[in-house]
């Protein structure tokens, strides 16, 4: 019996090396499921972030169009990198508003000239209020609205090249 429980430990190592090894050879889902995909955008007014470029509001994104909402920040460097493809989804024609958060106008009116200004709107989320209404925990995170308000696509983090097909096709089931 003594001999048994001496190598207990060693079994017990093995047996968490076992379950340690399944977990990288096939790893769980890293889709992150939001609860906010099918439902209506919350009602919100954002006053604007800079002189001459609109403020955003709910009702913009129930016109008829589907549009973009996306929430970025100026020191935000994963919102630097995804600033190529917004440009190029503008360039499809998708309109893109977004909603600036816990940031200052110097600063993003620094970071859209030097990474280029793709949105039509830009709304000040000073405390992040609509951000948090909308379910996003973080910098930067895109959303497909359609033409009713309704949220059809939560992209967490930059928006990649392999993205952008994928985000097109969602805003033309939209309209």
């Amino acid at each position: 019996m003594r001999r048994l429980v001496i190598w207990l430990p060693l079994a017990a190592f093995a047996a968490l090396l076992i379950v340690i090894a399944q977990g990288l050879y096939k790893p769980a889902s890293r889709d992150v499921r939001s609860a906010m995909v099918g439902k209506s955008l919350p009602a919100f007014t954002l006053p604007p972030m800079l002189p001459g470029k609109p403020g955003l509001a709910s009702a913009t994104f129930r016109q008829g169009k589907p549009r973009l909402l996306n929430v970025f920040a100026s020191w935000c460097i994963p919102c630097a990198a995804e600033a190529p493809q917004l440009a190029r989804l503008r360039a499809m024609g998708v309109e893109i508003d977004a909603a600036a958060i816990r940031d200052r106008p110097d600063d993003i009116r620094a970071f859209l000239a030097r990474y280029g200004d793709p949105y039509a709107a830009i709304g000040n989320d000073p405390d992040s209020s609509v951000q948090l209404a909308l379910g996003s925990s973080g910098v930067p995170e895109t959303f497909v609205i359609d033409g009713q308000g309704h949220i059809l696509l939560q992209h967490i983090g930059a928006i990649r090249d392999e993205d952008i097909d994928e985000i097109a096709a969602k805003v033309k089931a939209g309209a």
